[in-house]
């Protein structure tokens, strides 16, 4: 598997990839107007150029991963690590993460993800991360704000 920074042509796939490989997100909240399946291809473009887009691309060509980050005041701020269900579960997220975080050397890092999410804390964890904050939104999610020092 290839790591490479996303191309402006790569977008389309990238949202498409999105759609499919948070659909178990939206399962552990029983419903799917989560912002991950809701955003457009005109957010993703937005998120592209304020930030930094990786892919992980297969043999075949396809892209079945991406993670995305933007700095600002000092940290770098991880956003929608996806990779696609057919090869999670096989180191492919920590590559991502790692390779987001080689963009952005000896920075702070921070992410979130809701508490019901509990293999993405795993995930996070193991690379690092710390629990430093937890808020609830709309009456039933509670997100888990993560970060790690360099």
């Amino acid at each position: 598997m290839n790591i490479s920074k996303a191309s402006f042509d790569d977008l389309a796939e990238i949202l498409e990839l999105q759609h499919l490989a948070y659909k178990s997100e939206a399962a552990l909240f029983g419903r799917d107007d989560i912002q991950p399946l809701t955003e457009t291809i005109d957010e993703l473009i937005e998120e592209y150029n304020e930030g930094f887009v990786l892919k992980m691309v297969a043999e075949d060509g396809r892209i079945i991963g991406s993670i995305r980050a933007r700095e600002e005041n000092g940290s770098v701020y991880i956003g929608k690590l996806m990779v696609h269900p057919d090869y999670q579960r096989q180191g492919h997220g920590t590559r991502l993460i790692q390779e987001i975080e080689k963009c952005f050397p000896g920075r702070r890092y921070e992410l979130f993800t809701s508490t019901r999410s509990v293999k993405n804390i795993r995930l996070y964890e193991a690379n690092g991360y710390k629990i430093f904050d937890q808020r609830p939104e709309d009456g039933e999610i509670v997100f888990v704000y993560l970060e790690k020092e360099n």
